[in-house]
C-alpha cells in the first residue's frame, strides 16, 4: 500500500511529524514501512511555462523552436522535439541550472545552430514511471490545464512535492488498504482525531429506481449491492490534484469518472465500478453465478471463459462484469458516456479469490475483496463518489439508490481482564491506560472491576479474540517499553527419550558399519508407492500433486533408496551403502489422516570392501546385509529375540531373501533385489532391508552384561550332520543350543555340503560347539554327556545323523 504523506494530512493532523518520523512510528507500532520515497528528491528548477510561439526549426524537420514565458522579464527560446508541443500550452519547463532525476543538469545549448535555454519536460523526464502516465501523454510532453500560474513550481501541481510511504501489510491488516484506514492507524499512534471527507451530493427529484432494477440470485456471494445513477456526465480529464494522488499511489489516470472510482477505492478501501447506462443493454442488473462456458471480454480486451465458480454482473442476458475483479468492455465508460451507473457492493472474498486465481487476473479491487472490505463503507463510498462525479464531471445525481440488502454485519464484542493483559505482557498498566489505548483506536469500551468489554468496529475484522486485543494494547503502548523479563520456572536438564536414544544409537551403528545416511522424498509415483511395502494398504494420493512422479505418499522407503543408487550408478559411483530412518504413511479406514510409522531401510550395491594393495575385493552379498542388521540388533540388546526365515517377496530374489522376526512377529525383510528389477535400474547385485523401527525401539532388549575373563579352558567339538535338503540350518542351530544346556556356550555353522557321495534329497551341515564352565575345568565325561543330548535332540527333531 502506497500512502501519500500530503494526502494523509486531509484526514489526520501531521503537524510536527516528518515523513521519516512517521514511518518510524508506524513501523514500531507493528506495520512495517518498507520505504519512504521523496518524489521531488534530486529535482529542482522546474516551473510552469507558457508556450507563446512555436515554429519549425530551420535546420531540423523534427524539432520546433518555441518562445516560452517562464515568469521572467522576457520569454526564453527552447528547442523542443516533442510531437505534441503547441502554441498556447502550459508546460513543465526545466530552466537553465535545473536538475532532473539522475542528476541530469540543464545547461544552455545549441541544437542545429539554434540556441536553447532550457527543456520542456515530459512526465517520464520528471521521474514518473511510464506505466502511471495517461495514454494521452505517454509519448510527449505533459500539458497542464490553463488555470495554472506561469512561473510557479511545476512539481507542486503534479503532486511531486510529496513523500510516499510504502506499507508492507500482512493479510490480516486489510483495514489499512485505504487512506482512511491508515488515518485511523496514524491517529491512534499519535493520539489525534480522524477527519472524515465531506460527502455532499445534491440529488434531483428523479429517482434512480425508475431507471434501473437490481436482482441478486446469489445472495450468499453478494449480500449487499448498491447502484447509484448519475446523468448528464461529461467525461474528460481529471483534476490535476486527483491525477497526482492516483499516480503517487501507483494507479494510472484514465478519465474523471474512472479516476474517481479508483480514488474512492484508495480513500475508503471500497472498490467501485462505473457502467455506461446506455451501453448496458437493459434496465436491469442481475447478479448471479456464471453459466458453464459463458464468455466475456473484459476491459483489458481479453476474452475470458467463465464457470459456475465465478460471480458475474449481467444485464439479464449476458455478463457485463466479473464481480469484484474487472468490468466488461461492452459496458465501459467512454468519452461519449452521458449516464453512469455507479456500483458499490459487498462480494464474498472466497468467490472473488477463486475467480481471480482462475483467470490469473489480480486487480486492486480483487485484492481488497479477497481480504475483506468494511460493510459499513459500501453506501458511504457510493455517496462520496457520486458527489465527486457531480462536482468534477458536471453530473446530476438521481435520488436514492437501487439496492439489494441481505447483509447482517454486527461489530465484534470481546471481553478481557486487566490482569490477563498485564500477565501476558509483563506490564503493570492501569485500567485508565488500557481504556485510553482502546479509545485512541476508536473502539467503544466499558470497564467494570478490571474487565474490559470492547466493541470492535467492522473495519477491524482482524480483531475477534482476547489475544487480538492484547496485541493492540502492546503495539500502541510500545513494544520498546515492554519490560524484559526471564521466565520463572523450575529448571530441568534436557534429555532424550528412550525412543530418541535408540534412534541415535541405530544411526551411530549403521554409520560405523560404513553406511551413509540418505534423506529421500516421502512422495512417490503410484507405481512405486506400494513396492516393497511391509503393510499391504491402499496408497494415499495427494489432492494437488506437483507431478505424477510425486503424487502418492510412500508405503516403503526402499524404492526411494534404489532411485538414489540408480542416480549415483549412472554417474560412475557404483559402490554405495545407504540407510534411512524415515516415515511411511498407512491409510486408516474411516479417517482422513494416515498413520505415520517410522521405518529403517538400507541398500547396498557394488563392492563392500576393496583393498587394491593386497588385491582383495569383496562384493556386497546377503551376509553383509544380514551381518549389519545383526550388529544393530546386538546394540539394541535384541540378538536373542531376532530370527530370520527364508521368504518369497515380490521384487526380491526368491532364494536370497529372508523375513526378519522379532519374538516370532515379522517386522521386516532383508535380501537381494530381484535380478529383473536390478537390470531395469541398471544396478549390480543390490541388497536391501527394511524394518519397522517402531517395533525395534519399543522392544525390551537385554542389557549388556560383563563377565570375568575365564580361568578354565573350553572344549570344542565339531559335528557333521546329514539331514533333509529342506531343513534350515538355523532351525538345527537353535535345537543344538537348547539341548546343549548351560555348558554349551557357542554354536556356529561352518560348512554345507551337497553333491557326490550324498544321497539325493540330503545335505551335510557342519557345526562347531564350544563347551565351557566358568567354575571348573570340564572333563570328557561332562562334555560327552551334554554332546549326546545334542545328538539325540537333532535326530529326534530333524532325523539328522552323524555323517560317517
Amino acid at each position: 500500500m502506497f500512502v501519500s504523506y500530503k494526502w494523509l494530512q486531509d484526514y489526520v493532523d501531521l503537524s510536527g511529524i516528518t515523513p521519516d518520523e512517521l514511518a518510524e512510528k508506524i513501523t514500531k507500532s507493528g506495520i512495517e514501512v518498507e520505504g519512504v520515497e521523496k518524489k521531488s528528491e534530486g529535482i529542482s528548477g522546474v516551473v510552469i511555462g507558457h508556450v507563446l510561439e512555436k515554429e519549425q526549426h530551420p535546420n531540423a524537420d523534427k524539432l520546433n523552436k518555441c518562445q516560452v514565458d517562464v515568469g521572467g522579464e522576457n520569454p526564453i527560446q527552447i528547442i523542443c522535439g516533442a510531437p505534441n508541443v503547441d502554441k498556447g500550452q502550459k508546460v513543465a519547463v526545466a530552466t537553465v541550472g535545473a536538475v532532473l532525476p539522475g542528476n541530469f543538469k540543464i545547461k544552455k545549448a545549441k541544437l542545429r545552430g539554434e540556441e536553447s535555454n532550457g527543456m520542456i519536460c515530459s512526465l517520464q523526464e520528471l521521474g514518473i514511471e511510464s506505466k502511471l502516465i495517461s495514454k494521452d501523454y505517454a509519448t510527449g510532453i505533459y500539458v497542464f490545464p490553463n488555470d495554472v500560474k506561469v512561473g510557479e513550481n511545476a512539481l507542486e501541481y503534479l503532486g511531486l512535492d510529496d513523500a510516499v510511504l510504502e506499507l508492507g501489510l500482512t493479510p490480516n491488516r486489510s483495514d489499512c488498504l485505504s487512506m482512511i484506514g491508515v488515518a485511523y492507524e496514524v491517529a491512534a499512534i499519535l493520539g489525534r482525531e480522524v477527519k472524515w471527507p465531506e460527502i455532499s451530493a445534491e440529488e434531483t427529484d428523479e429517482k434512480a429506481s425508475g431507471l434501473l432494477t437490481v436482482q441478486v440470485e446469489a445472495p450468499e456471494d453478494n449480500p449487499l449491492y448498491v447502484a447509484k445513477i448519475i446523468k448528464n456526465v461529461k467525461v474528460g480529464p481529471s483534476p490535476l490534484w486527483l491525477q497526482g494522488r492516483l499516480m503517487a499511489s501507483g494507479i494510472r489516470p484514465h478519465n474523471n469518472v474512472v479516476d474517481i472510482t479508483n480514488y474512492i477505492l484508495l480513500e475508503y478501501g471500497q472498490p467501485l465500478h462505473a457502467f455506461d447506462y446506455d451501453r448496458l443493454g437493459s434496465k436491469e442488473i442481475i447478479v448471479r453465478r456464471a453459466h458453464d462456458g459463458e464468455k466475456i471480454v473484459t476491459l483489458d480486451d481479453a476474452e475470458r471463459t467463465l464457470t459456475p465458480d465465478h460471480l458475474v454482473i449481467t444485464n439479464g442476458k449476458e455478463p457485463v462484469a466479473i464481480a469484484g475483479v474487472m468490468g466488461g468492455a461492452n459496458s465501459e465508460v467512454k468519452n461519449d458516456t452521458v449516464t453512469v451507473i455507479l456500483e458499490s457492493a459487498y462480494f464474498s472474498g472466497a468467490v472473488v479469490r477463486k475467480t481471480s486465481k482462475d483467470h490469473s487476473l489480480r486487480s486492486e479491487a480483487s485484492a481488497r475483496f479477497e481480504k475483506g472490505v468494511d460493510p459499513e463503507r459500501v453506501r458511504q463510498a457510493a455517496e462520496r463518489a457520486a458527489g465527486l462525479i457531480a462536482q468534477y464531471a458536471n453530473g446530476t445525481v438521481l435520488a436514492g439508490s437501487v439496492e439489494h440488502d441481505t447483509l447482517t454485519a454486527e461489530p465484534a464484542v470481546v471481553s478481557i481482564t486487566l490482569q490477563k493483559i498485564n500477565s501476558l505482557l509483563g506490564t503493570e498498566l492501569q485500567a485508565s491506560e488500557v481504556v485510553s489505548i482502546f479509545e485512541r483506536l476508536q473502539f467503544q469500551v466499558s470497564e467494570d472491576n478490571g474487565t474490559f468489554t470492547v466493541t470492535v468496529p467492522t473495519r477491524r475484522g482482524d480483531i475477534t479474540i482476547e489475544a487480538d486485543l492484547i496485541e493492540e494494547v502492546a503495539r500502541l503502548y510500545g513494544y520498546d517499553y515492554l519490560p524484559t523479563t526471564l521466565p520463572v520456572s523450575a529448571s530441568a536438564p534436557g534429555g532424550l527419550t528412550d525412543y530418541q536414544l535408540k534412534r541415535r544409537m541405530m544411526r551411530r551403528v549403521l554409520e560405523g558399519a560404513g553406511l551413509y545416511q540418505a534423506v529421500t522424498y516421502s512422495l512417490t509415483s503410484e507405481e512405486k508407492s506400494a513396492q516393497f511395502a511391509l503393510s499391504k494398504r491402499e496408497s494415499i494420493r495427494l489432492a494437488m500433486p506437483m507431478s505424477e512422479e510425486r503424487s502418492q505418499l510412500r508405503l516403503s522407503i526402499v524404492p526411494q533408496l534404489l532411485e538414489v543408487l540408480k542416480y549415483n550408478s549412472a554417474r560412475q559411483n557404483d559402490s554405495l551403502a545407504l540407510y534411512e530412518i524415515g516415515s511411511v504413511f498407512l491409510k486408516k479406514e474411516g479417517e482422513d489422516l494416515p498413520e505415520e510409522r517410522e521405518h529403517l531401510a538400507g541398500a547396498i550395491t557394488g563392492l563392500w570392501e576393496s583393498n587394491p594393495w593386497q588385491g582383495e575385493k569383496k562384493p556386497a552379498d546377503f551376509y553383509v546385509a544380514k551381518g549389519i542388521l545383526e550388529t544393530a540388533f546386538a546394540a539394541l540388546g535384541l540378538e536373542g529375540q531376532i530370527s530370520f526365515k527364508q521368504a518369497e517377496i515380490a521384487d526380491m530374489h526368491p532364494g536370497r531373501t529372508a523375513q526378519v522376526l522379532l519374538n516370532e512377529e515379522v517386522i521386516g525383510f532383508v535380501g537381494q533385489v530381484h535380478p529383473t528389477l536390478q537390470k531395469e535400474l541398471d544396478l549390480k547385485e543390490t541388497y536391501v532391508f527394511e524394518l519397522s523401527f517402531k517395533a525395534l525401539a519399543e522392544a525390551s532388549g537385554t542389557p549388556v552384561s560383563y563377565s570375568m575373563i575365564p580361568r578354565f579352558p573350553s572344549i570344542t567339538r565339531d559335528i557333521a550332520l546329514v539331514c533333509d535338503s529342506e531343513t534350515a540350518a538355523g532351525d538345527i542351530q537353535q535345537a543344538i543350543a537348547k539341548a546343549g544346556g548351560k555348558l554349551l556356550k557357542e554354536v556356529n555353522v561352518f560348512d554345507l555340503y551337497e553333491g557326490e557321495r550324498m544321497e539325493p534329497g540330503k545335505k551335510s551341515l557342519a557345526y562347531s560347539l564350544k563347551y565351557f564352565d566358568p567354575e571348573r575345568t570340564l572333563t570328557d565325561e561332562d562334555v560327552t554327556k551334554a554332546h549326546e543330548k545334542v545328538l539325540s535332540a537333532v535326530k529326534e527333531q530333524f532325523g539328522a545323523e552323524l555323517r560317517g
